[in-house]
């Protein structure tokens, strides 16, 4: 069912249309300028969505369980609590009613959001880094937002751009322990009995 969501948005994308509900269906662009746009706006919305699940504290709550995970690999980025899965959801539909985003906006973006959530965590060191993260976000940059030190942790939202963190002053470029020796997780859920499917689902609603 979990699987099924990004459908969602695409949906309200063709009933925003119908409709002629949102900014984009009131306004006459070109229409590979309003696809651009929109995803851009899109992608900064879910910038902003990522950045709230740290600083809200009922929504880190929910979040945490995704960084809760004591390893950095593909697995982690699908590893998200059900209810953030349908709060998120529920934004980008929120977005994209909004936006009156194109429903090709909205197709691109839930391509590469999933696409950029496994090569974001990917256990990967890449050659050209320092270049390829002015681009995208890599697995480097993306890697120190797991980092166990809150300050690190609370950093890197951005999930294809990096632009974003640089505008929002939300940039760190390099974990202060160095990628080999860094800690990924949160301190007080390091534990074996805190890693299993029951205590994730349940974390977000205990002290």
């Amino acid at each position: 069912l979990l699987a099924l969501l990004p459908v969602a948005a695409i949906g309200t994308a063709f009933f925003s249309r119908t409709e002629g509900i949102g900014l984009f269906n009131n306004v006459s662009l070109p229409g590979w300028t309003e696809i651009v746009l929109a995803w851009l706006l899109l992608d900064l919305g879910v910038y902003w969505q990522h950045r709230w699940m740290h600083e809200v504290p009922w929504l880190w709550r929910l979040h945490r369980v995704h960084h809760s995970d004591i390893e950095f690999d593909t697995t982690t980025g699908v590893r998200f609590h059900p209810v953030e899965i349908l709060l998120s959801m529920f934004w980008k539909m929120s977005l994209v009613l909004a936006l009156g985003a194109n429903p090709l906006a909205v197709f691109a973006l839930e391509i590469t959001l999933n696409a950029f959530a496994l090569f974001n965590h990917a256990n990967l060191r890449l050659p050209g880094d320092k270049f390829l993260r002015k681009l995208v976000v890599t697995p480097d940059m993306h890697r120190v937002h797991h980092s166990i030190h809150p300050q690190e942790t609370n950093s890197n939202y951005g999930s294809s751009l990096p632009v974003w963190d640089h505008l929002f002053a939300s940039y760190i470029a390099q974990p202060r322990e160095g990628h080999v020796q860094m800690r990924i997780g949160i301190a007080r859920y390091r534990e074996t009995d805190r890693q299993t499917f029951p205590s994730l689902l349940t974390q977000p609603f205990r002290n």
